[in-house]
């Protein structure tokens, strides 16, 4: 660790990191630890512990419950949906539950990654919540992802050894990955609005004061492995069966049993015609490859789509207002011959103008609407159509 940084500072209003944004991305992103203090100064938690339970209730929604027993060290993992009738039964002590994509299911805390847009949103995989009584903990554990702890109701007490190659086994008694030896060398209790920021690989350990609320902003980090898998996948799926293994050159074996130099060679060359060959094609298997990964949810079309002509009447003459689907992830680049739109998994040639509209839109009017090409709107249409987007209800507030 650089020990000329500071590792603790003080945050403020508007200022959440601290520091200018470019100024954390040189110094501290993907590097070094940082603890806010009162980085979300007078934070009151949109959503509270009940709303969580309620939550983890829910068929769709990702969840666990952690328990763990001190006197033998013995770890429990549930999965949800849970019975309602389940936390009563708990205690006052030792278990944590955790809910992923909350920002999915409340806008109020989804309003929050308005604060992180100095990173990339597609980046931004979720806001997870867990509430932990008093003692919760999930245990000494790494991430291999960049994460922001906002403490959000209560006090929790974070270590983390941000020293020079921490151990890194994993213990082989507990359903969980728990590091099997940690020594902090650092120790806080954070508050609401205090924020820690965890770099990939840093071993920390969370024990909750007393019953809180923490809100983990993650990111989306897919590994080599998994970046391989479907890049293979999608050349494969498209690849000419008649690009194979060639040796037009081939001379006698001095072994035919020999797999030699040249032989490998000639694999390399047919492995090297399995390629993207222009930047936009690499760049749309991309923008498809990750607005689709990790997805918790399918978006389903709508059982009674509009017509054209219906849609286009509401929004110009009944302020209709269409919202995106809270599961739609969203990215745009600039290509060759204009701008590429990506919507989980499915692309859109289109003005850039259009792409970077849409993208950033959470919600399309009629202003918006009429700010789009041909194009950008026969794309908005069949975004509706599959249930990309759906129509805010006309009570609800825009």
């Amino acid at each position: 660790m650089n020990t000329t940084l500071p590792i603790e500072i003080q945050g403020g209003p508007g200022n959440p990191l601290g520091m200018p944004a470019a100024q954390f991305l040189r110094d501290y992103w993907q590097k070094h630890p940082l603890l806010v203090r009162a980085a979300f100064p007078g934070f009151v938690s949109p959503i509270e512990p009940e709303d969580l339970a309620g939550l983890a209730c829910e068929e769709m929604a990702l969840s666990r419950l952690i328990r763990h027993d001190r006197a033998s060290d013995a770890w429990q993992v549930q999965t949800g949906p849970f019975p309602e009738d389940l936390f009563p039964t708990l205690g006052d002590r030792d278990w944590t539950l955790l809910v992923q994509d909350v920002d999915k299911w409340d806008a109020d805390v989804a309003a929050l990654l308005a604060h992180f847009d100095f990173i990339p949103r597609w980046r931004i995989d979720d806001i997870m919540v867990s509430f932990a009584a008093t003692g919760g903990s999930v245990g000494a554990h790494i991430d291999q992802y960049d994460v922001f702890l906002l403490q959000a109701k209560g006090h929790r007490r974070w270590q983390i050894d941000a020293g020079p190659n921490p151990p890194l086994g994993f213990r082989d008694d507990v359903e969980l990955k728990l590091l099997r030896q940690f020594t902090p060398t650092h120790d806080w209790v954070l508050a609401p609005g205090d924020m820690l920021y965890l770099p990939p690989g840093v071993p920390h350990h969370g024990v909750a004061e007393d019953p809180c609320l923490t809100f983990s902003v993650g990111m989306r980090a897919p590994s080599a492995a998994e970046l391989m898998g479907d890049y293979i996948d999608t050349l494969a799926a498209s690849a000419d069966e008649a690009l194979r293994y060639a040796d037009a050159d081939l001379v006698p074996a001095q072994d035919p049993n020999e797999i030699d130099a040249e032989a490998m060679r000639r694999v390399v060359d047919a492995l090297n015609t399995l390629r993207f060959g222009d930047p936009d094609s690499l760049g749309d298997w991309f923008g498809r490859f990750i607005t689709q990964y990790r997805s918790a949810d399918v978006v389903a079309a709508d059982d009674e789509p509009r017509s054209r002509i219906e849609i286009e009447w509401s929004l110009e003459h009944e302020g209709g207002v269409l919202q995106r689907h809270p599961h739609a992830r969203m990215a745009w680049r600039r290509a060759a011959d204009g701008g590429r739109l990506y919507v989980s998994g499915h692309d859109f040639v289109l003005p850039v103008a259009d792409a970077q509209r849409i993208a950033a839109s959470e919600r399309i009017d009629a202003g918006i609407y009429a700010s789009l090409s041909v194009a950008g709107r026969d794309a908005l249409h069949e975004l509706l159509e599959s249930g990309f987007y759906q129509w805010l209800p006309q009570d609800e507030p825009g």
